[in-house]
């Protein structure tokens, strides 16, 4: 589904990516770990073509390194920021109406389907985006980019300063996702919702790869748990 190679990304004069490797499968929960500050949200900001890289980023078998931000979305990769970037003025139905990308779209996610996954953004639907909470700021964010029917979601710490009972929801929210056959690029610093909920992982360190493997390979790992994300 997507297969990142030799991803070198900048910001300005500062070389952040350095030869960064990874995929994700049809179908995958895959979660991208490091510390704040190794790359990991770059990595994916960069494939989303939001920041300057060079290397290679196929999605569904085609080169989309280098196409704008929204050519890229329009092909069927959804982003989910960290900022959550909602617009607060605006009813939680017509941020979620904002995520669609054509009067005919047709596909796995419709309103009426966000609003079965999280039933609270049906009981505030009319509420402007601003007096929501954090946490259902993050639901609405994660609902608004399965509006537009991706294929493949790539999400940056969505349980950030989250309550333990939130932390909970955005986890089952991603699994129901996943269910629906939509493949998951989660990019997250706590380490048990990631080895729950993934098939596979890579970590990261100072800008590479450090470990890649399944989450019965980390758990067994001391050694790169302890160098690379323990604090």
């Amino acid at each position: 589904m997507l297969e990142v190679r030799d991803l070198h990304a900048f910001y300005g004069k500062s070389h952040v990516l350095h030869g960064v490797h990874f995929r994700v499968g049809s179908g995958e929960i895959v979660s991208l770990l490091g510390r704040n500050g190794v790359g990991r949200s770059t990595a994916i900001k960069a494939v989303m073509g939001l920041a300057t890289a060079r290397g290679s980023v196929r999605f569904k078998g085609e080169e989309i390194l280098g196409l704008r931000a929204h050519r890229i979305a329009r092909r069927g990769l959804g982003y989910v920021p960290e900022d959550r970037a909602i617009f607060p003025d605006l009813t939680v139905r017509q941020n979620l109406l904002l995520g669609v990308k054509g009067r005919k779209q047709e596909g796995h996610f419709q309103l009426e389907d966000t609003f079965a996954l999280f039933p609270r953004l049906r009981e505030r639907e009319d509420t402007p985006g601003g007096f929501l909470s954090g946490g259902e700021q993050q639901m609405l964010t994660l609902c608004r980019t399965l509006m537009g029917n991706p294929d493949l979601v790539m999400v940056d710490e969505p349980t950030e300063g989250l309550a333990p009972q939130m932390v909970a929801q955005v986890a089952s929210l991603l699994c129901e996702i996943q269910k629906r056959g939509i493949s998951i690029l989660l990019v997250e610093q706590k380490l048990a919702i990631a080895l729950d909920i993934s098939q596979r992982l890579y970590v990261m360190g100072h800008g590479r790869i450090v470990f890649e493997g399944t989450p019965q390979d980390l758990r067994a790992n001391e050694a790169i748990r302890k160098e690379w994300l323990e604090v």
